[in-house]
């Protein structure tokens, strides 16, 4: 009995000795060259769905659940050669392997751009809001693009001088770039970040496996659900910048048992106003997938996207009103009620449905075929001030016009129309010039009663509406859909094909959407002669409906314009890459063809015959190659050239002369004629990464329209066209970090080019005054060239440090330099109209003018005494002040059992820098007299430069959960 006793107590003691030890495997990874620590190597231990990252030092621990007996230990580092380690697991021992090594790996070029997104990016708040970085909205292992992305977007800097509609947006392989202007919307999109960490970028116009690309480059985003990893994230935001408050919950359950794979996400974005005044966010967004993986060849997808968006709009400012106001002053705003209402609301509610099917056809051949579908509207509200009243005179329907402009940064209501120097009761009346400045001072904000008061004033005298709410809209259908093709014929040769078909059913129309207390809205064109002279009633080139003269319109009806663009896309493009030891280089084709057709349902009546009804339908036939190739030194070094020669249609804003109003197409429009060269060297070694590009790009047979109101042209309001725009970019760019020590990294970003006009084009302009005709200024051009490109700083330099402490908390601090930003310049003050004095101007005159078929040359009369000194200095464009924005950006994490928690932050603009990210040239006034008077006023420019100001110091916070 004794022995068995003690028997019993020595294997008792044996169990709670093995209890009592962890079984713990840990240990560290170092560069195999340089022998530092490796930060961030993912440790995995194979079967088990464990996995550790290595902290500062290279270590790394498991100390829960470690599986017993032969185990696989896989390490593994983007750059780094992966490697196998076989260990024993024994319960209650400790395994520590110390000093594992990697080897860094001869790198491949493409490597460099591999979406990579963190939590910390994902916690951020750029979020697709700021469209200006040509579609790169997420950080890339290239530390310049991570730059220009984050740190450079708050000055609308643009990558080689390339704006959005220079770069292509895809979803599951399907493009998503608006046709009207080219453009992605991002707030199709917006506020799914958790959901869209799936990305590949390809830089520049280098291949890409889904589409021939563009020259700022091509990002698909992949939103397969069988893609994401099985879990939860709980985010909550605070922030002064666009939004105020930020809520996202979203949860993929991986592949399931039943080859089932599902993700949903639901977000919340809301504020009163962000950092301008007045500017209130509210959206709303949902998406979720669900594929299902029929056998090892098939699979299905199904993707929908719902972002609602609807945020208060802000403006430029002249210097004069920043001076009275600041850089938060929006004129739009006003209370109403005791609550803040903006006059500029944009909407957008446009949702998204895809189906991806996925067919292994063999081992190296894959067909992705994707179907997709986007509806809905967006739109932009404004005031409608047409002032014009039917009434009855004499028998006779009568029309009075005169309603006041509702803008409280009008040019009567600031100080300077009262110091002008042009005489009358206005000059130098410093009296009233003092009482402006303090009314402007006071208040300066939008009257919503007056508004409110005059249109019920009107409908006691028995009047129509003065004013009313007018809404932009644009409601969209457009079916997409493409077949993709990707296989490899070899270990060295891979092709990708594609064809693509995009079809659009455009409406386009402006709705009256609130008559703010009136009684009905005369639809006629308050700008014509005839509306403000009482004539007779039959008004008919005023109308805006001739086929529904003097209309009158209540809320939620389409009034003004009403007008359908059929848009039909149709392409193919091939690519052969080919990959081999020391080189590898690949080739590219495509061919397209775009139509595009408008359909008036209103029958304009200054285009009586050519407004209602189909237009002539347009075509454009498009081709482009291109070809790259990458020369490996060594491991350490690679030479990258890429260059493409491509012809581009127009998009349809650029197409049509006044698509609200006729079918006419502006003359001359043509493709655009693209060619491109960059060249690239990539050094990467474990320590210190870097690219150098230098690159040099040609637009030719570009277009560009605008719409304003100008006294040089009649005083009218008017569409202007820009064709035959031929433009050159060139410049270099450089990104680099080096991981100093293992917790310290630095970092630097520049970017220096010069983005020109390279001729002379063609300047045309279209109005109810000419008809169907248009009209010229001299020879009929605008003197551009050498002007530059206005679009962000040509000149862009970062230094910054990163310190990451192995207790999970990291800060990090940049400094970020620009220059050489330029105003947009009026094409208009450019042409013969400088010299053209507008006071010579009459109605006869226009329609006398020397005429080429449809075509009206404006000389008017000639201003004689042009100093030509004077005159150049009246046209020289605006260069921005050099400025200096630091940032710093910080965040903690912590594990909590299976849970990961943690915080974000971010300081933008820490010194609340003032600085100009941008601005244009007015054309109201562009001739030689009235720019010097202009320039000599007292108060200042009665129609100055207006400029968009930077955001001063502003914050972002996010707290998060991951489950």
């Amino acid at each position: 009995m004794k022995r068995f006793l003690l028997i019993l107590l020595v294997q008792l003691n044996t169990v709670f000795s093995l209890v009592g030890q962890e079984t713990i495997v840990k240990g560290s990874v170092n560069d195999a060259i340089t022998n530092q620590p490796i930060l961030e190597v993912i440790v995995s231990i194979q079967d088990s769905g464990l996995s550790s990252k290595t902290d500062a030092f290279g270590q790394f621990l498991f100390d829960k659940n470690v599986p017993l007996g032969e185990q696989m230990l896989k390490i593994e580092k983007l750059n780094y050669a992966t490697k196998y380690y076989p260990i024993i697991v024994s319960q209650g021992k400790t395994i520590d392997i110390q000093d594992m090594t990697l080897t860094f790996k001869t790198i491949n070029k493409t490597d460099v751009f591999v979406i990579s997104i963190s939590d910390d990016e994902l916690n951020s708040e750029a979020d697709g809001l700021t469209s200006n970085i040509s579609g790169l909205l997420q950080s890339s292992k290239d530390a310049f693009l991570s730059a220009a992305a984050y740190d450079f977007s708050a000055t609308f800097f643009r990558p080689r001088g390339l704006g959005s509609a220079n770069g292509k947006v895809l979803i599951n392989g399907l493009e998503l770039n608006k046709q009207n202007t080219g453009r992605p919307q991002w707030s199709n999109w917006g506020g799914i970040n958790d959901l869209q960490r799936n990305q590949e970028f390809s830089m520049g116009i280098s291949a890409n496996d889904y589409s021939f690309g563009d020259l700022a480059g091509t990002n698909n985003i992949v939103m397969r659900a069988s893609k994401y990893r099985k879990g939860g994230r709980l985010s909550l935001a605070s922030a002064n910048r666009s939004y105020q408050g930020r809520m996202m919950l979203s949860y993929s359950s991986g592949l399931m048992e039943n080859n089932w794979a599902y993700s949903v996400l639901v977000s919340r974005r809301f504020g009163n106003e962000g950092y301008v005044d007045g500017t209130l966010y509210d959206a709303n967004s949902f998406t979720a997938s669900a594929e299902k993986q029929i056998n090892e060849k098939h699979s299905l997808n199904l993707m929908a996207i719902y972002a609602q968006n609807r945020r208060g709009k802000g403006t430029a400012l002249t210097d004069e009103v920043f001076n009275l106001k600041g850089q938060q002053y929006n004129p739009f705003w006003g209370n109403q009620n005791g609550k803040v209402r903006n006059s500029r609301i944009r909407k957008s509610e446009e949702p998204i449905v895809m189906l991806n099917h996925f067919w292994k056809v063999t081992e190296k051949a894959l067909i992705n075929t994707n179907i997709g579908y986007q509806f809905g509207s967006s739109g932009n509200t404004r005031v409608d001030n047409g002032g014009t009243r039917l009434v009855t005179f004499q028998g006779q329907d009568s029309y009075l016009g005169g309603a006041r402009n509702t803008d409280p940064t009008y040019y009567q209501n600031l100080p300077s129309y009262y110091l002008n120097v042009e005489g009358g009761p206005t000059a130098y009346n410093f009296e009233q010039a003092y009482i402006a400045e303090e009314a402007f001072e006071a208040d300066g904000q939008f009257n919503w009663d007056a508004l409110y008061t005059a249109n019920v004033d009107a409908a006691n005298q028995g009047y129509n509406a003065i004013y009313a709410i007018q809404e932009d809209r644009i409601d969209d259908k457009q079916l997409m859909a493409n077949i993709l093709f990707d296989t490899e014929l070899n270990n060295n040769i891979r092709v990708n094909a594609a064809i693509n078909y995009r079809k659009l059913k455009s409406e386009n129309f402006a709705v009256l959407s609130d008559m703010l207390g009136g009684t009905g809205y005369l639809d006629v064109d308050f700008f014509s002669d005839e509306t403000t002279e009482s004539i007779d009633g039959t008004l008919t080139t005023a109308q805006s409906d001739v086929r529904n003269p003097n209309r009158i319109v209540n809320q939620g009806e389409r009034y003004k314009y009403n007008y359908i663009i059929n848009a039909n896309v149709v392409s193919a493009f091939v690519q052969s890459v080919f990959k081999y030891n020391k080189i590898d280089f690949y080739l590219a084709g495509n061919v397209s063809q775009t139509g595009y057709q408008r359909e008036g349902l209103f029958e304009n009546g200054y285009f009586v015959g050519n407004s209602f009804g189909k237009s002539e339908k347009v075509q454009f036939i498009n081709i482009g190659v291109k070809a790259g190739t990458t020369y490996k030194i060594s491991g350490l070094h690679v030479l990258d050239f890429n260059g493409v020669y491509m012809t581009k249609a127009p998009n349809i804003r650029n197409t049509f002369a006044n698509s609200r109003q006729s079918n006419m197409l502006i003359d001359d429009v043509d493709s655009e004629i693209i060619s491109s060269l960059d060249a690239s060297y990539i050094f990467r070694s474990p320590i210190v990464k870097a690219r150098l590009t230098g690159f040099y790009s040609t637009i030719q047979e570009g277009t560009e329209t605008g719409f304003y109101y100008s006294e040089g042209v009649g005083n009218n309001l008017v569409q202007e066209a820009i064709t035959g725009i031929d433009t050159q970019r060139f410049g270099a760019e450089l990104g680099i970090e080096a991981q100093v020590t293992p917790t310290i990294k630095l970092k630097g970003a520049a970017s220096v080019g010069q983005y020109t006009y390279n001729n002379n084009p063609n300047i045309t302009f279209y109005s109810q005054e000419f008809g169907v005709g248009r009209a010229v200024f001299g020879d009929g051009t605008t003197n551009l060239k050498n002007v530059h490109i206005s679009g962000g700083p040509e000149r862009a330099f970062q230094l910054g440090f990163e310190y990451r402490d192995p207790d999970y908390w990291n800060i990090g601090v940049t400094a970020n330099q620009f220059s050489n930003a330029y105003v947009n310049t009026s094409a208009l003050k450019r042409s013969a109209a400088f010299v053209t004095d507008p006071e010579l101007y009459t109605d006869t005159q226009f329609q006398d003018g020397t005429a080429g078929g449809d075509l009206y040359v404006l000389n008017g009369g000639q201003i004689n005494n042009v100093d030509p000194d004077v005159a150049k200095q009246l046209l020289q464009q605006e260069q921005f002040d050099a400025y200096m924005l630091v940032n710093i950006i910080g965040g903690k994490s912590w594990r909590i059992g299976d849970y990961f928690a943690g915080f974000f932050a971010t300081i933008n603009n820490v010194f609340n820098q003032e600085y100009k990210s941008g601005g244009f040239e007015q054309s109201r006034r562009v001739d030689y007299r009235s720019q010097l008077t202009e320039q000599t006023n007292t108060g200042g420019p009665v129609f100055g430069n207006r400029y968009f100001f930077g955001n001063g110091t502003t914050y972002y916070l996010n707290i998060y959960v991951r489950f």
